[in-house]
């Protein structure tokens, strides 16, 4: 596959986008809306259920139902978008985010409103597609900053949708979970329509239909064993049936995506260990974000009688984590100027240390709240790090045509890994209990050492990851990239007549 430049006059790294500034508020916009929708419906799933008179079991489909279809739209979207455009399919992501809320906030019973998070799944897409269009579009010096900002936005969503989630049902109700972010979806897709040129470099070919059943088929067996695991049970059939599908539908998509001509996923990108080792930090992380949003809110809405609780209310609860969505937002940018300097390496490593530490301080004591506090803000710090850094590690290991499908991969193993996270933690904070049903104070600090012992895996992957120098060595010895060995720099296709 030979990639395209459509454009005349102009490089992708060389300003044809005369707004930057606005390009990049419009993609952050989508991204901030599709972030706060993966995290808004969590806290609210029991006012839900009892609103609509379903059971707790059912109720978890609405948050089952969006990872699943995420996970599925992601790759094959972000394919599209390489082949026919980013912008292009920036749009149709976006309508279809917007549907998707409409249906959502006007649902009246479950299956209606399962079908609006369905249509909200392929607002997975953002992730790519905003970064393919960033490194497309900018000048080559703004790319990491920029990079680590959207990424940046992406973790912050979530925190604003679990800090939000409260005020919203208590003042307003559920249907606003849905009403609120459409006002930031529409704006961005307006922008999409009318202030973005469409993105120059282009991979020409045919979506692998075989590959994306294949890998769509694998992720639902595999997510939903893992999001239904704890309520049907770990060692039940259908839950290891499932896994097991799962694992060896995903050996099957491997073997037949190296043998068809055009992919869905280049493999040979899986080769490069700068890919690869920061796929696996994302998945790690993903695991770690998602347990602070359920450990923390959980520990500060127990009751103050039972000595290790802090009796806040929902909102309240959802106001600690205001502080860990601020260090995101601070330290994304930071991160990109980073990478811009030394490269994505050191930014990851620091991003994975912090977050290690986040969970071991509260792991270590967690009866007073600014134990609480210094976690969160630790945990900000390093996500926000550490998220700005993958997604420059993956742009500066791949050609810009491969962008897209590399991304994606990135934002699904971001996505299971915050399923195994949710899951995993939920049962240990549930398989301890007090004869009220309440968490001990034992389940907390076993929740909060998972979460640290999994953020050393996630700081042995980032050490894994190469030099700059290296990285560029390895990408071409796999054939997927003549990138100049220096860091945050973009490569430019050879230009093809328009």
């Amino acid at each position: 596959m030979t990639p395209t430049i459509e454009a005349t006059g102009s490089t992708p790294a060389q300003g044809r986008s005369t707004g930057g500034g606005l390009l990049v508020l419009y993609l952050a916009l989508g991204g901030l809306a599709f972030a706060c929708l993966q995290s808004l419906v969590s806290p609210a799933l029991s006012t839900i259920g009892h609103e609509l008179n379903v059971s707790t079991s059912d109720v978890s489909w609405i948050v089952t139902a969006y990872l699943l279809s995420a996970s599925v739209l992601t790759p094959i979207l972000g394919r599209l978008g390489d082949m026919v455009g980013k912008r292009k399919i920036l749009i149709v992501v976006l309508a279809l985010l917007a549907v998707g809320a409409v249906v959502s906030a006007l649902a009246t019973n479950l299956t209606v409103l399962i079908l609006g998070r369905i249509l909200q799944g392929a607002g997975g897409a953002m992730m790519p597609l905003s970064i393919g269009i960033v490194r497309d579009e900018l000048p080559r010096e703004k790319v990491a900053t920029t990079v680590g900002m959207i990424s940046a936005i992406f973790g912050v969503g979530a925190g604003i949708g679990i800090v939000a989630a409260g005020p919203i049902v208590e003042h307003l109700s559920w249907h606003w979970l849905f009403w609120l972010p459409l006002g930031l979806v529409v704006i961005a897709l307006l922008g999409a329509i009318f202030g973005m040129r469409e993105s120059p470099v282009r991979t020409p070919g045919r979506l692998d239909v075989l590959g994306a059943t294949i890998l769509s088929l694998s992720l639902v067996a595999l997510l939903m064993a893992i999001s239904k695991g704890q309520a049907w049970g770990w060692g039940e059939f259908k839950t290891v049936g499932l896994l097991a599908t799962g694992l060896a539908g995903l050996v099957v998509f491997v073997l037949v995506e190296l043998r068809v001509k055009e992919p869905l996923i280049d493999m040979r990108l899986m080769r490069i260990r700068g890919v690869w080792a920061t796929d696996l930090v994302a998945l790690i992380l993903g695991f770690a974000m998602f347990g602070t949003f359920l450990l923390v809110p959980t520990l500060l809405q127990l009751p103050a009688a039972t000595g290790y609780g802090f009796g806040k209310t929902v909102t309240e609860a959802g106001l600690f984590l205001l502080p860990t969505v601020v260090m995101m937002v601070l330290f994304g940018p930071v991160a990109g100027a980073l990478n811009r300097k030394y490269g994505p390496k050191p930014p990851m490593i620091l991003g994975t240390v912090l977050v290690v530490a986040a969970f071991a301080l509260p792991a270590i004591g967690h009866g007073a709240i600014w134990q609480v506090l210094a976690s969160g803000l630790l945990t900000g710090a390093g996500i926000g790090f550490a998220f700005a850094a993958m997604s420059n590690a993956i742009i500066e290991s791949v050609p810009p045509s491969q962008t897209g499908e590399a991304t994606s991969v990135n934002s699904i193993a971001r996505t299971i890994g915050s399923s195994i996270g949710t899951a995993v933690v939920a049962a240990v904070i549930t398989s301890n209990t007090t004869a009220r049903g309440l968490p001990t104070d034992a389940a907390f600090t076993d929740g909060f050492w998972v979460c640290a012992g999994v953020g050393v895996l996630a700081v042995g992957a980032a050490l894994l990851l190469p030099s700059a120098h290296k990285r560029h060595e390895q990408a071409v010895a796999a054939g997927v990239s003549d990138v100049p060995p220096q860091p945050a720099k973009i490569h430019t296709p050879h230009r093809a007549n328009a």
